[in-house]
């Protein structure tokens, strides 16, 4: 991971967001975990309250404040970052925990979902699409990097029957799905479809609501059936 200029990012937080969104790094690399923390900074509407070098420091900063977004790295000295989200979760939930990790594999992807994650991205992933990703979770959304959405979705396709599809999407709604399940954000599903953010909120509301979910991996697990594209 690279460090970006320390130009400020443009906003991205809605205009009636009353403070800044609160984040915590929890990362082991003391030079990663400085990027980071300058990311956050340096980008309007986020603020970052407190970084540690293990899950131990965390869960102690957590009794003084909780952030609303939680960035936390898997491979810590002592607990891991997923045992961490883990024991963290259910005192906190209104933090939104989004897995910053190089592993890859479905068994570290999936033990961190079950653990509370609602993000899972790539170190490699860039400045501004972190950011993206960032502001996602907290809205509400599942933030993953496409090839962890990939996973995601294979695993389900093959473990799901087939044979039940989830009825009653519109046309619309399932290309909006098709989209979240490769992974991509809603800033990319707007530029992708041209529809406002707001619109893509919309409809992916509508999706949890028709398909009885509250994430995205519920989403496409209930509608996997649903064509992908020849580059999913």
């Amino acid at each position: 991971m690279k460090n970006s200029p320390a130009s400020p990012l443009p906003g991205r937080v809605p205009a009636d967001q009353p403070a800044p969104i609160r984040v915590s790094v929890v990362e082991d690399d003391p030079s990663v975990r400085r990027i980071l923390c300058d990311w956050v900074q340096q980008t309007a509407g986020f603020v970052c309250i407190h970084d540690h070098g293990d899950a131990e420091s965390a869960i102690i900063a957590f009794a003084r404040e909780a952030p609303q977004v939680a960035l936390v790295d898997i491979n810590l000295p002592g607990i891991s970052g997923i045992e961490c989200v883990r024991r963290l979760k259910p005192l906190y939930p209104g933090t939104q925990f989004m897995m910053l990790t190089v592993y890859d594999d479905a068994n570290h992807i999936f033990a961190a979902l079950a653990a509370g994650a609602t993000g899972y991205m790539l170190k490699r992933t860039p400045r501004e699409s972190l950011i993206a990703a960032l502001l996602e979770v907290y809205g509400g959304g599942s933030p993953m990097s496409n090839d962890i959405a990939r996973k995601v979705v294979k695993s389900f396709q093959q473990s799901r029957p087939k044979g039940k599809p989830a009825d009653g999407l519109s046309p619309r709604e399932e290309e909006v799905l098709g989209l979240l399940a490769r992974g991509y954000l809603y800033k990319e599903i707007s530029e992708t479809i041209g529809i406002s953010l707001p619109t893509v909120s919309t409809y992916i509301r509508r999706i949890y609501e028709k398909l009885h979910v509250h994430s995205r991996a519920q989403a496409v697990a209930v509608y996997s059936d649903l064509p992908l594209g020849k580059d999913s």
